[in-house]
């Protein structure tokens, strides 16, 4: 890891941050005074990542072009870590007709088959399609890689054990992450699963099996270049849980009353003003880099919303419209 790789990280972590935490404002700006989940520019659930930066661009910083992503409900940080186009993501968002999906989509729906990105609202559902693309990339003979995450929860699902025994069994190219953020949903870990760290399910189908602690960005880095060198030379899947944080609700209107005192310290835990001060003790960023690095971030995202806002809503004529009959 170079001094550029962590300076990259970083911007790359404030970017995810600066437009989540937008898209945070604009969600809840005309759901008030009365909480309406349906109501406004931005319908539906929304699920942000903040706290979870680290999972994401640690695992993409080794990721090149033509490499697959299938992402879960929570996907923007990955979306955005994986190169997809901000504008057209957050017109998805929006629902409208230049989004990745024409608007039909929305957050938790986003295809970029340009950067090989998908996710799904239904859990675990990347692991099986990311099989099926290590599967597509062995028998064309490339180096190419699948990335597949989801959450801890998704570990206890049936997709997650025949994703790896699949994988293991035809030495697929294809890299699992858990992203643990201690949660599924309103469930803690301890309740949900008898194990205490997911990567020693990995034993159990003859893979490696890593797990990351602290949400440490250069952790996640080293953990998952292992794994991804692993997969291009054709040794094989592997496994790596990161234990990390999610900083807000599982849903946007969550008011989380059952992480009880935690909430009290999930701030102080946040990993981007941590690693900020990491950098600027070893002398690779100031104060005023972190402003900096925060208004090119911001123009972006301004960009990205009034891109959103001007583009039109699809029509009632367009409801059969790229879908399948």
């Amino acid at each position: 890891m170079t001094d550029l790789d962590r300076l990259a990280m970083y911007r790359q972590m404030v970017r995810i941050r600066r437009y989540e935490s937008r898209i945070l404002q604009e969600y809840h700006a005309d759901k008030t005074p009365a909480w309406d989940i349906g109501a406004g520019l931005i319908p539906g659930e929304m699920h942000l990542s903040a706290g979870q930066e680290p999972a994401a661009v640690g695992v993409t910083a080794h990721l090149k072009q033509g490499d697959a992503i299938t992402a879960p409900h929570r996907p923007h940080h990955f979306a955005l870590a994986h190169g997809v186009d901000m504008k057209a993501m957050t017109a998805e968002i929006y629902g409208r007709t230049t989004g990745l999906c024409k608007g039909k989509g929305g957050h938790m729906h986003l295809f970029d088959p340009e950067n090989h990105f998908s996710c799904s609202g239904i859990i675990a559902q990347g692991y099986p399609v990311a099989c099926g693309q290590a599967l597509a990339f062995k028998r064309k003979g490339t180096d190419h890689v699948a990335i597949a995450v989801a959450g801890e929860g998704a570990a206890n699902q049936g997709a997650f054990h025949e994703s790896l025994n699949l994988a293991a069994l035809w030495n697929l190219p294809v890299v699992f992450v858990i992203e643990d953020n201690d949660w599924a949903i309103s469930v803690p870990r301890s309740q949900s699963t008898a194990n205490t760290s997911n990567a020693d399910r990995a034993a159990g189908y003859g893979i490696p099996g890593v797990r990351v602690e602290d949400n440490d960005v250069e952790a996640v880095f080293d953990a998952a270049g292992a794994a991804i060198r692993r997969a291009r030379a054709g040794e094989g899947p592997s496994l790596l849980e990161i234990h990390t944080l999610r900083l807000w609700g599982h849903f946007e209107g969550d008011a989380q009353a059952y992480r009880g005192a935690e909430l009290d310290t999930v701030d102080e835990r946040d990993p981007i003003p941590a690693y900020a001060a990491e950098l600027i003790d070893r002398g690779l960023l100031t104060s005023e880099d972190v402003e900096s690095v925060q208004a090119e971030a911001d123009a972006e995202v301004d960009a990205a919303i009034a891109f959103a806002k001007e583009s039109p809503e699809p029509t009632a004529a367009d409801a059969l419209l790229h879908v399948f009959a």
